[in-house]
């Protein structure tokens, strides 16, 4: 199958979307498919190429709020140009919103099928950016309006969670099916545990309660204050962003990393002894199903992509979104049982087995396969 794959995030960017299309790709290539990668430019300097696919960038330019992001500038013109060259089976849309957009309205010229991955809750961040002037009771269902619109010319979209296809449905996308992401479990297991690590973290023993992730306002790291008067605990903190230096003032007594690359992110995430994401806006939550992988149980709030992640009293627990002393107390029974963390983080390491990224990257293709199948049959009428 050929595929071509338009993603409005790409390397030198390491993120979410990034990651689950290097994902994608590598699998894709080792299954015998023939993969384009379109993406924006960046000044930092974007491969020619990733895992024999070849990689074209279009231009861009630096968000405002975020001068690392960029944001492509190609029109559907430029667009339906390399995808007609390229001539695709199915092109697949990761998160679209600018590049996407111009893509997926390329692939309805062009008659391609194509699949749009619903990977980011744009509207809530498009709503906190919108002139000051809208209310958050207007700003909201413009924002949706927009990616509503943004989607439409898709064959189909991939919600990556239950939730989130519910809410998609709730605001009248069309043709909307689930697909979860994929997690190595080769990198990501119990035996990259570091004993040392733990105990530079915990010199008295204490139990290591961990975050990984990007420190932002929508993870909501803040809320980690909640159990900084709990007894036996060491908070650590691995990433970075905006709010580190507002974070370390707000947790004085937490252990913050910085950001950690290859290997060092499993070795980190491994040596926690209980996983705490507080924040309340995944559309998925890679990082959990990281964690999980790594026997580590997940203590996450009842919202979004967590939910089809953690089984609750089963792989770790989830707390109504808010509800900081209920996280507490969930983060204080993991604390002083420790048979009971053990048995979670087993089951938890478990039920990742059944997330491989060769089973979900399969079940991706058949995702392909069905949008290839809808666009015949629309053309057949």
């Amino acid at each position: 199958m050929r595929v071509a794959i338009v993603t409005e995030s790409f390397l030198p960017q390491v993120n979410g979307v990034t990651n689950s299309v290097l994902r994608v790709v590598e699998q894709l290539r080792h299954d015998g498919h023939e993969v384009l990668i379109v993406a924006p430019g960046d000044p930092g300097g974007v491969p020619d190429a990733y895992a024999g696919a070849p990689v074209i960038t279009v231009p861009s330019v630096s968000m405002p709020q975020y001068p690392a992001v960029r944001i492509a500038t190609a029109t559907t013109s430029k667009l339906v140009k390399l995808l007609g060259d390229f001539a695709p089976d199915v092109a697949h849309i990761a998160a679209p919103l600018v590049l996407g957009r111009a893509a997926l309205r390329a692939t309805r010229r062009l008659g391609i099928p194509s699949v749009a991955l619903f990977q980011t809750d744009f509207p809530t961040y498009l709503g906190r950016y919108l002139p000051r002037a809208l209310s958050p009771a207007r700003a909201e269902p413009l924002a949706w309006g927009i990616m509503r619109r943004v989607h439409a010319p898709a064959t189909l979209t991939l919600a990556p969670s239950t939730a989130t296809r519910q809410e998609l449905v709730r605001h009248g996308f069309g043709r909307v099916a689930i697909w979860g992401r994929g997690v190595d479990t080769t990198r990501f297991a119990p035996t990259h545990r570091d004993e040392a690590l733990h105990r530079r973290w915990a010199p008295g023993g204490e139990c290591v309660v961990g975050f990984l992730g990007r420190l932002a306002p929508e993870k909501n790291v803040a809320d980690l204050s909640a159990l900084s008067t709990l007894p036996g605990t060491r908070c650590v903190i691995v990433g970075d962003g905006p709010l580190r230096d507002q974070l370390a003032a707000r947790l004085p007594s937490a252990v913050f990393t910085g950001a950690m690359e290859g290997s060092e992110v499993a070795r980190h995430m491994a040596s926690f002894d209980i996983f705490v994401h507080p924040g309340e806006l995944e559309t998925f939550g890679q990082t959990l199903q990281e964690a999980a992988a790594c026997a580590v149980p997940v203590i996450a709030p009842r919202r979004g992509g967590p939910i089809d992640i953690v089984r609750d009293a089963s792989t770790g627990f989830l707390y109504p979104p808010g509800d900081l002393a209920a996280m507490r107390s969930q983060v204080a029974r993991l604390v002083v049982d420790a048979p009971l963390r053990r048995q979670l983080g087993d089951q938890a390491h478990r039920a990742m087995a059944t997330r491989t990224w060769p089973r979900l990257v399969g079940q991706l293709v058949q995702h392909y396969r069905t949008a290839i199948r809808l666009t015949a049959h629309a053309e057949s009428r």
